[in-house]
């Protein structure tokens, strides 16, 4: 390719996106290591694959495509074997009657183009591919499917290489199962669950809170798929018929992953979900979880009081988790003895003492948590206070000195303190103990590259009390970044319940959380679909995305107006 990269040179330096001086030290880096001076552009940094490959098909009148942007059929495999699509560096992207659309790094190279043809015995309609998507289509297609045919001509053969994890045996099923999970993790997805139907096996990622479903091996692979999970888990081989649960951890682009693999037996099969777990390391601060500024400064002042009650409610998948364990990143220093009790524990951190629950050997929540009392802690994080006892003793934890971080399952924050009740802590006991409230739930941020200006159907506006469209709302169109899905990432909509005399005096009438909640609302409360419909403003999410994901009461939208942005923060817990 050496006589064409003169040309991509040429073009690069036109363009203005390379030098002169940085061409020349290209071809000198090109002829020390072999390669071409494209590549010795992109290996020194001064421009990436992409623009490389987008210039070299400009230069060579010949289509760029990025398979990202498209539903490759990973069955093209049984086309052209691996070893001869490796070596010809080509991939059969789309079959259209008598001609194939074949993804190369080199569309000028005219023995591969004839080679092509006559291993895919039809007419072929070259496009560029960037070299390293292309080698990443090659390796996920082929470990994902098992292989191609055999290789034909003078192509390598699959079983002369040996580092490609797809020979005979097993190996097929160790390299499906890697791509699998590597994908995961690349996508950003929390889970990925693999389950049978009586005639297909389904592959899905849920990625910013929704399944998507992806391209996977065939039902064949399904036994074979389920034992090398079984083998990474540690788990009993022969078990097929009761649930099993386990862990491992995958190393990936120099970084490891714990891996929460359950398995369930269906009727057509053992289905397999597996939870991606955060590490330390991803979490950051409160600003980036989305707090509202209005929020932030009185939750990070609450956190520091020496003791008492913090909790964080909401469903399953809300965040809850992220939300406490960034409170206890802030309040992890060396001065301070802080103790956790979880089921199970998802992000290990250095210098916290994390226990595991485990009811079977009696290792329970609420024993547990009686036992950390006595090894001198200054904060304690109970992972769910599911219990009557474990409530009891969370209570009298923050009564006695401690501070006492937990999460608790109701659809908002004044169903807390009704809550608390029903698990037998009395009145006098939850006004002394607790500080705040946090609910929250996950929106989908819109994703920045194809967010444009949005237009509301009438009905969504008047159901957050709206009568014109705000100017500042966007929506994602869609594009390969966000998977067409026109968002990307995620952040929360929180609303946040302090306990000011108003509601201690709810709290002692054992007043219903609707009443409680209005007498919130007159100490500044703000309700979290109007968090929400600002951030909507500032077109960070859709107000379809609020409106799904939070429920919005009617006696609240009976005086919804125009929310104000700068409300009244929540009233500080009087001493």
């Amino acid at each position: 390719m050496t006589g064409h990269d003169d040309f991509v040179l040429a073009a690069l330096i036109e363009e203005g996106m390379v030098t002169r001086e940085q061409a020349d030290a290209a071809r000198r880096a090109a002829a020390e290591d072999g390669l071409g001076p494209s590549d010795a552009l992109v290996r020194l940094g001064v421009v990436d694959a992409r623009t490389v490959a987008l210039v070299r098909a400009q230069t060579s009148e010949c289509p760029f495509v990025d398979p990202a942007n498209y539903d490759v059929n990973l069955n093209n495999t049984k086309l052209i074997a691996l070893g001869s699509a490796e070596s010809l560096m080509a991939f059969p992207l789309f079959v259209c009657g008598d001609v194939v659309t074949v993804a190369m790094a080199n569309p000028l190279d005219l023995k591969a183009v004839d080679q092509l043809r006559s291993i895919l015995k039809s007419d072929i309609d070259p496009v560029l591919v960037e070299p390293g998507a292309l080698r990443g289509l090659i390796e996920r297609a082929y470990a994902l499917t098992g292989g191609g045919p055999r290789d034909q001509g003078n192509a390598k053969p699959d079983s002369a290489d040996p580092a490609s994890g797809l020979t005979t045996g097993k190996e097929p099923i160790v390299a499906a199962v890697n791509q699998i999970v590597a994908q995961g993790i690349d996508l950003g997805a929390s889970d990925i669950h693999i389950g049978p139907d009586e005639h297909q096996l389904h592959l899905r990622y849920r990625v910013d809170g929704e399944l998507q479903p992806h391209k996977g091996p065939g039902l064949d692979a399904h036994i074979g798929i389920v034992q090398r999970l079984k083998v990474m888990a540690s788990l009993d081989l022969t078990v097929t018929r009761r649930p099993q649960d386990g862990k491992f951890r995958f190393a990936h682009n120099g970084r490891e992953v714990d891996v929460r693999l359950s398995l369930i037996p269906t009727v057509s099969g053992e289905n397999a979900v597996l939870r991606l777990l955060s590490s330390a390391s991803s979490i950051r601060g409160f600003a980036e979880l989305g707090f509202p500024a209005r929020q932030l400064a009185f939750f990070e002042e609450v956190i520091e009081h020496p003791h008492g009650m913090i909790l964080v409610t909401g469903p399953t998948g809300s965040g809850k988790t992220t939300t406490l364990y960034t409170a206890l990143k802030r309040l992890n220093t060396p001065d301070r003895n802080i103790m956790t009790i979880e089921d199970p524990v998802e992000i290990r951190m250095p210098m916290i003492r994390q226990v595991q629950a485990n009811p079977e050997i009696g290792m329970t929540f609420a024993g547990a948590l009686r036992s950390m009392l006595r090894q001198d802690p200054d904060v304690v994080f109970v992972g769910e206070i599911r219990d009557e006892e474990t409530a009891r003793i969370s209570v009298q934890a923050a009564l006695t000195g401690h501070l006492v971080l937990s999460s608790l399952h109701t659809n908002d924050a004044a169903g807390a303190i009704p809550r608390l009740r029903d698990l037998g802590c009395p009145p006098f006991a939850i006004n002394a103990a607790l500080l705040c409230v946090l609910a929250q739930r996950l929106v989908r941020r819109v994703c920045p590259d194809c967010a444009a200006p949005d237009s509301p159907d009438p009905l969504l506006l008047e159901k957050f009390g709206l009568t014109t469209v705000d100017g500042t709302l966007v929506q994602g169109k869609g594009c390969a970044k966000c998977g067409s899905t026109g968002y990307r990432g995620r952040l929360g909509v929180y609303e946040m319940l302090s306990i000011t005399p108003a509601i201690r005096r709810a709290v002692e009438r054992g007043l219903p959380a609707t009443a409680i909640r209005e007498a919130a609302k007159a100490d500044g409360f703000v309700e979290m679909w109007k968090d929400g419909l600002d951030k909507a403003r500032l077109g960070a999410t859709t107000l379809e995305e609020v409106s799904r994901v939070v429920a919005i009461q009617a006696t609240e939208l009976a005086d919804a107006g125009e929310p104000d942005a700068a409300a009244t923060p929540p009233t500080r817990r009087a001493a």
